[in-house]
C-alpha cells in the first residue's frame, strides 16, 4: 500500500470536494424546486391546487375553534349553547315575520331575513374573538370603548337618522343602519366595572360612587336626548342594578331612587306621543283616534289566534302588515301566533336558564371586575326581554324595546353577542384556574357572622 504525502493526501481531498460540489450542483439544476413543483402542479390541475388551499384553509378554522371552544367548563357550553339556539331561533323567527313586508317593500321575502342572518354571523364571529381575550385585555381597553362610544353617541345627534320619532341611528352609507345606544351599554358597564375594581379599597369613600353614578347618567342623558326612551330604561335598570349589588351606599340608592321616581314622570310628559301610548294603555277602550292602542291589540288577537299549539311556522296572519315593527318589537307575539303557547313558554325558559348560566359564571369568580361584568351584563339581556314580552302581553306601554338575540336589529344582536363572549371569556378563565373557582363557591355558601 503507498502511502501518500501531506501535500498529496490536501489535493486529493479538495479534488473529491470539488466533485461533490459539482455533483450537487448539478442535481440541484435537474431536480426542481418545491415551489416550482407547486406551480407546475397548479398549473397543470387548478383542481388539485383549489382542494389544497381549502384544506390548508379547513386546518386553520379547525385550530381556531379548538382554540375557541373545545375543553371548556359545562357552564361554559351551557352559555354557549342556549345563545346559538337562539340566535338560530330568531332568524327563522325573523324570516317567518317579516317575509310579507318584505316583500312589498323590496320585492324580496328574504331581505330582511338575510341581513339577520348576516350580522348573526357577524355576531358570532365577534363573540369568538372576544371570548378567546383575556379579561385583564378586556379592563385595558374598556375607557377607550367607552371614550369612543360616548362620542358615536354625540355623532347621532348631528348626523343620526330620525326611526319612528326617535334619533338614535347611524345611516352607513345607504347599506344598513347602526345604533350607537346597543354598543354604548357595554362599554358603560366595562368601564364602570374596571373603574369600581381600581377603587376597590376606597369604596367607602361616597366620592367613588358619584363618579360612577355620572358616568351612567352621562350615557343615558345622550341617549335620552335622541328620544329613545325605552333604551334609557334598560340601561337605568343595568347600571342601578350594577352599583347596587357592587355595593353602592343606602343612603345614594335612596336618592338615585327618588331621582328615579322624580325623572321618570318628567321624562314621561316631555313628549306627547309617549303621553298618548301611556293614556292608551291605562284606558285600552277608551278613544283612540292616533290607534296608540293598534299594535298592542293587534299583538294579544295575535297571541290568543295561536292557542297551545299554534297555527303552524309560517302560517301567522297578523305578520301582513297587520302588526308595525312585527319583526322587532313585537316579534314575541308571531312566536305565540305560529308557535302556540308551547312555544312562548319555551323561549321564556330558554331566557330563565340564560339568567342561571350568567349566576352560575358568577358565583365562580372572585374578581370584582368579572363579577359586575356579569351581573350587568346578566341585567341588560334579562330584563330587557322581559320587558319585551311584558309590552306584548300589554302588561307594559310600548316602549319600543327588541328581544334580545331573537328581534330583527344588526347593532342589538351584535352587541349582545359581544357582551356574552365578555362572559365567556371570564368563564375560560375560571376554568383554567380551578383554585380560583373553588374559593369563590367557598365564600359563596360559607355562613355569614
Amino acid at each position: 500500500m503507498t502511502r501518500l504525502s501531506p501535500a498529496q493526501r490536501h489535493a486529493a481531498q479538495r479534488q473529491a470536494s470539488q466533485g461533490a460540489t459539482k455533483r450537487t450542483l448539478a442535481q440541484r439544476k435537474l431536480a426542481p424546486s418545491k415551489r416550482n413543483v407547486r406551480r407546475s402542479s397548479a398549473t397543470s390541475n387548478p383542481g388539485q391546487a383549489a382542494r389544497a388551499i381549502a384544506t390548508t384553509g379547513a386546518a386553520r378554522f379547525q385550530v381556531f375553534f379548538d382554540r375557541a371552544f373545545k375543553s371548556q367548563s359545562i357552564h361554559f357550553y351551557r352559555l354557549l349553547g342556549i345563545t346559538l339556539f337562539l340566535v338560530a331561533f330568531g332568524v327563522v323567527m325573523v324570516l317567518s315575520a317579516s317575509s310579507i313586508d318584505s316583500l312589498v317593500a323590496n320585492n324580496n321575502s328574504f331581505a330582511v331575513a338575510g341581513k339577520q342572518l348576516f350580522f348573526a354571523a357577524l355576531g358570532l364571529i365577534a363573540l369568538s374573538f372576544v371570548s378567546l381575550m383575556s379579561t385583564d385585555f378586556i379592563r385595558s381597553k374598556a375607557k377607550l370603548l367607552f371614550i369612543g362610544s360616548m362620542a358615536l353617541q354625540v355623532s347621532v345627534l348631528f348626523i343620526g337618522k330620525d326611526i319612528n320619532g326617535n334619533r338614535n341611528w347611524i345611516d352607513v352609507f345607504g347599506l344598513f343602519t347602526i345604533q350607537p345606544s346597543e354598543f354604548l351599554k357595554i362599554a358603560v358597564i366595562l368601564h364602570v366595572s374596571a373603574y369600581l375594581a381600581q377603587q376597590y379599597d376606597y369604596l367607602d369613600d361616597p366620592k367613588v360612587w358619584q363618579r360612577a353614578l355620572v358616568i351612567s347618567a352621562a350615557a343615558m342623558g345622550l341617549v335620552m336626548l335622541g328620544k329613545d326612551f325605552g333604551t334609557v330604561i334598560i340601561m337605568t335598570i343595568a347600571f342601578v342594578g350594577l352599583l347596587a349589588l357592587a355595593g353602592m351606599p343606602n343612603k345614594l340608592m335612596r336618592l338615585v331612587g327618588l331621582a328615579i321616581v322624580v325623572g321618570v314622570p318628567l321624562a314621561l310628559m316631555s313628549s306627547s306621543s309617549r303621553i298618548g301610548r301611556i293614556t292608551a294603555w291605562l284606558n285600552p277602550n277608551g278613544p283612540d283616534p292616533l290607534n296608540y292602542n293598534w299594535q298592542a291589540e293587534h299583538g294579544m288577537w295575535a297571541l290568543s289566534a295561536g292557542r297551545i299549539f299554534g297555527a303552524g311556522l309560517g302560517e301567522s296572519k297578523m305578520k301582513w302588515s297587520w302588526i308595525p315593527e312585527v319583526e322587532n318589537d313585537f316579534i314575541f307575539a308571531i312566536i305565540g301566533e305560529e308557535l302556540g303557547l308551547i312555544g312562548a313558554l319555551v323561549v321564556i325558559v330558554l331566557f330563565v336558564a340564560l339568567a342561571f348560566s350568567f349566576l352560575r359564571i358568577m358565583q365562580r369568580t372572585t374578581d370584582p371586575f368579572k363579577r359586575n361584568v356579569v351581573m350587568a351584563i346578566m341585567l341588560w339581556i334579562i330584563f330587557q326581554a322581559l320587558v319585551n314580552i311584558a309590552v306584548v302581553l300589554r302588561l307594559l306601554p310600548v316602549l319600543g324595546v327588541p328581544l334580545p338575540l331573537i328581534s330583527a336589529g344588526g347593532s342589538s344582536l351584535v352587541s349582545a353577542l359581544g357582551a356574552i363572549g365578555v362572559v365567556l371569556a371570564i368563564e375560560r378563565e375560571n376554568h383554567a384556574n380551578p383554585r380560583t373557582v373553588r374559593s369563590a363557591v367557598r365564600s359563596a355558601v360559607r355562613p355569614r357572622r
